[in-house]
């Protein structure tokens, strides 16, 4: 089976470089099971953030996946080259045949030297499109992140009535469909420096190269201007249908897995659509022109994703952290809700630390509030393990049975990493846009800088096999302390939180400082502003994942064996909360040496 193959060099590969490492589960079932995206993203405008930057953030919920952030570098191309298009394992799970995996998400030559491999499979393209003389610098990961001139994206994963169908072979990628959206965010930042102009760009190779994989949504945004792009597949000979949408300045977008934009008007100057929307929508029969004002949410899509409430729960809590005066209910008649708007202008001005903090909830304080009940076990732990018996990355199907699930937090236990893109137009594009990174969940990880000027990425942050411990790679780190959070939430997550907002502080003083240093030498010299930028960077993120590793070091000793152990004083029993003491077979222990009664 090539598949063992392929897994098998690799494997081998990696044990004789690694030394110390392990195999934490089975390779070949990541192989066999596609990655779950399933993602958290926003956009703050210029008039609804603080320091009129512009935000736009996204959680990579995809479990195990590819946590390398990389870097493409800005290069020129002869006339008449072609650029090649390639499969995105995060669309529809591997094929092999491509060379393109989950925990390796693309290895080649064509975006630089951070993805050269020569040991390993190397990625083999769809097909090719036309390239262009000059493509930008960017920051990549599952999907393209931002580039140079500020321009930023995220991205959410949703449902869709066409989605590729690989047991029954429909809508497959291939020579008619070139592109998902992670290559179209990649194509985009290559060569755009403005939101609209990839909106446009996008729009453009879907309608002619074609669309496969899932419904998704991009935000795209650059410092004064952000758009939402969403798209699906399409039925049929059909490339591919999508629509966009602006959001106005002053107000916030959010999105979690269902499709957002709704009501589209030809006539609307901030509305932008495929040339195949209307024909296609009229001749599947999913809309005709009697209807009205053709829905995009309920046109293309069975409504919400995985299982009810599973997306607008999320977006219900956004909401209401952004707007508590609008006293949003979290209760909606069915998927196709219009109770929650597509933007919403925020209560009061949202800080950088404001927009960090939408991702780490769990429904603190709610009804849902996920660090209570009995699922929380003794100490509030929030993390909800899936199984084979919860609904899973398929739209919600009225037909299937669901028995039970578990509410879906913004802050969820099998994120990969997340980011906010902080875009500032009153600096230059390498000072001004920055790249916030935090490996792993987003309640336990501490944000980094990358500004978009730096030409490198800290070893640690590029480096990840998901399929292997090692002691090398910032996501291990992260994804330890997560771990060993479980073990005792309530303490260990104080502890965690008082680290990072303490590390996060320090990290926005040493920004807030460059700053003001990398302009006074941008003005003399760009480009030795350039490399100051790139030291800062590298050495911020190496600090970053060192001082993370040794805290992780010293959980082990103060947590271990279920007690609280500090220098010279160790065990100091913490014991089980009544509460929840009180509702095991505890209190019916063997106090006495009399056999208890059978009641």
């Amino acid at each position: 089976m090539q598949i063992q193959k392929i897994g098998s060099a690799f494997a081998s590969r990696k044990l004789r470089q690694a030394g110390m490492v392990f195999i934490i589960f089975a390779g070949l079932m990541l192989f066999l099971c596609p990655m779950c995206s399933a993602c958290t993203t926003t956009i703050v405008t210029p008039g609804a953030s603080e320091s009129g930057a512009m935000f736009v953030s996204h959680s990579d919920d995809g479990h195990l996946g590819d946590a390398r952030l990389m870097y493409v570098p800005a290069e020129d191309h002869k006339a008449g080259s072609s650029r090649p298009v390639y499969f995105d394992a995060v669309s529809i799970g591997e094929l092999p045949e491509y060379a393109s995996f989950t925990y390796c998400r693309y290895t080649g030559t064509s975006r630089g030297p951070d993805y050269e491999n020569p040991g390993a499979p190397q990625t083999e393209p769809l097909g090719y499109i036309p390239q262009v003389s000059h493509t930008y610098a960017y920051y990549d990961g599952n999907y393209g992140i931002m580039n140079e001139h500020q321009l930023m994206f995220g991205e959410c994963t949703d449902g869709s009535k066409t989605d590729t169908d690989v047991k029954n072979k429909k809508h497959m990628p291939g020579p008619k469909r070139l592109f998902y959206s992670a290559e179209l965010a990649r194509v985009a930042l290559e060569r755009c420096k403005t939101s609209k102009e990839a909106v446009k760009l996008i729009g453009d190779l879907i309608d002619t190269y074609g669309y496969y994989g899932t419904g998704e949504t991009l935000p795209v945004a650059d410092p004064k201007e952000a758009w939402v792009i969403e798209m699906v597949p399409g039925p049929k000979d059909v490339p591919g249908l999508w629509v966009a949408q602006k959001v106005p300045d002053g107000e916030v977008f959010v999105a979690a897995n269902e499709l957002r934009i709704r009501e589209i008007d030809p006539d609307n100057p901030d509305q932008l659509y495929g040339r195949h929307l209307y024909f296609t929508a009229e001749a599947m029969k999913w809309w005709k022109p009697e209807d009205g004002k053709l829905d995009w949410l309920r046109t293309v899509s069975k409504g919400e994703y995985n299982h009810p409430y599973y997306s607008l729960r999320r977006v219900w809590r956004l909401m209401t952290k952004l707007a508590p005066s609008r006293d949003f209910s979290p209760w909606v008649d069915d998927g196709f809700t219009t109770a929650y708007p597509f933007s919403i202008k925020p209560d009061k001005k949202l800080a950088r630390k404001d927009v960090m903090s939408l991702h780490r909830d769990h429904y603190e304080g709610t009804e849902f509030d996920m660090t209570k009940g009995v699922a929380a076990g003794p100490f509030g732990c929030p993390y909800r393990i899936l199984g084979p018996y919860d609904a899973g990355g398929d739209v919600s199907d009225p037909s299937k049975k669901l028995e039970g699930a578990w509410e879906r937090p913004l802050s969820v236990y099998y994120c990969t990493y997340v980011f906010v893109c902080e875009g500032r137009s009153s600096l230059p594009d390498p000072i001004g846009g920055v790249l916030w990174f935090g490996n792993g969940k987003p309640s336990e990880t501490c944000f980094t800088p990358f500004y978009v000027g730096s030409t490198a990425v800290a070893a640690p942050y590029k480096t990840c096999d998901a399929r292997y411990f090692t002691r090398d790679s910032a996501f291990w780190a992260f994804n330890f302390v997560e771990n060993w959070a479980a073990l005792n939430y309530k303490h260990i997550h104080r502890d965690i939180e008082s680290k990072r907002n303490q590390m996060e502080k320090g990290l926005e003083d040493a920004v807030r400082e460059m700053d003001q240093e990398a302009l006074a030498a941008y003005k003399k010299d760009p480009e030795k502003a350039r490399a100051m930028l790139t030291e800062f960077s590298v050495s911020s993120a190496n600090d970053t994942f060192l001082t993370w590793q040794a805290f992780g070091d010293l959980l082990v000793a103060k947590y271990a064996d279920g007690g609280l152990n500090y220098p010279g004083k160790l065990n100091i029993e913490m014991g089980y909360p009544k509460e929840w003491r009180d509702a095991t077979s505890w209190p019916h222990g063997p106090i006495k040496y009399d056999m208890p009664d059978k009641e």
